[in-house]
């Protein structure tokens, strides 16, 4: 096996470790694959523990989990890159930027409304995933009310 053999294959032994070690010790619903759902499986143990939500037991289109507090639908996006996608207009909407280092940061949390208004002009607005920048949904997040967001888990 040549050097970047190796290079990829010891990549792919980390990831499918750390794949291991959050199906062994984070105790939810998700499985954690790698076939594209890895990503948002993290995402959505971030908002369960940090946020007043109910993830779904049973995945559901469009919708994630529920608020605890008033059954509202809450719809997670996460992701690494500088966008996040939005299609249909969800009730609530919490987007997270998730870095490398494992930390995280709260895009957007509060009516998927407030998205919608800003990008309904654009081709193929509920028909097709959209990509919306997260300087865009941070801008936004900044005119939501706090009595409009998903509230946050109080720490013991």
């Amino acid at each position: 096996m040549s050097n970047a053999h190796k290079d990829v294959a010891e990549g792919l032994r980390l990831i499918f470790e750390g794949i291991r070690h959050l199906q062994g010790n984070c105790g939810t619903r998700h499985r954690f694959t790698i076939d594209g759902r890895l990503v948002g499986d993290i995402g959505e143990l971030i908002a369960e523990r940090e946020f007043e939500i109910r993830l779904d037991e049973v995945s559901r289109a469009d919708y994630d989990a529920v608020t605890e507090r008033t059954g509202q639908n809450v719809q997670i996006k996460a992701g690494f890159k500088n966008s996040l996608t939005f299609k249909k207009i969800p009730e609530l909407y919490l987007g997270l930027r998730l870095n490398e280092d494992g930390s995280h940061e709260v895009v957007f949390n509060g009516p998927g409304e407030v998205i919608a208004r800003e990008i309904k002009a654009r081709a193929g607005f509920g028909e097709k995933l959209l990509s919306v920048s997260m300087s865009k949904l941070r801008a936004l997040n900044a005119q939501v009310e706090p009595s409009q967001r998903i509230s946050a888990r109080r720490s013991c």
